[in-house]
């Protein structure tokens, strides 16, 4: 891992693939990448979650289709191969799911998307795939702007563990 002051050396194409891996919206990385230097993590992490709360829909979007289906093992290794050992650590209550469990959260992103457009996104750090199904199944309730802030919310709380990940 590397810490801020190092960050604050790489060039910026070094730094916005960084930051692209913590989130894959390209106006959040370019703007991370040029308010540089921070000078600790607790600047970086604020300008992070400012920066966020000042993009919109589309920016979301981009960052959430940066993402594998919870549950999606494969899709995790071929598409988010840049990412795939923080996803893998992210959706490590995956493990030991039944089959039942598995299959439900399949048909509940498959109904997720067909409803919202996008993947479901929640900050799976720590939680079961149970716990996660039910996430999925209560946030199938929403109604779509509603639904759509919830998950930039999520989005955000991944990408402030992503950076503490990066930082550490």
């Amino acid at each position: 891992m590397i810490d801020v002051e190092q960050l604050n050396t790489w060039s910026p194409a070094e730094a916005q693939a960084a930051f692209l891996r913590c989130c894959g919206a390209v106006r959040w990385a370019g703007q991370m990448t040029a308010r540089r230097p921070y000078r600790d993590e607790h600047e970086l992490l604020d300008a992070a979650a400012e920066i966020w709360q000042g993009l919109g829909p589309d920016d979301w979007l981009q960052a959430f289709a940066a993402h594998p289906r919870i549950g999606d093992v494969e899709g995790l290794r071929a598409k988010f191969a840049a990412t795939a050992a923080w996803s893998k650590a992210e959706q490590a209550g995956m493990a030991g799911a039944t089959e039942d469990v598995l299959r439900a959260l399949a048909e509940g992103n498959r109904a997720y998307e067909t409803k919202f457009g996008y993947i479901f996104i929640v900050c799976a750090t720590g939680k079961s795939a149970s716990e996660m199904l039910a996430l999925l199944r209560d946030r199938l309730s929403h109604d779509p702007q509603e639904e759509l802030r919830f998950a930039a919310g999520e989005q955000a709380k991944i990408t402030r563990l992503r950076l503490q990940k990066l930082c550490s």
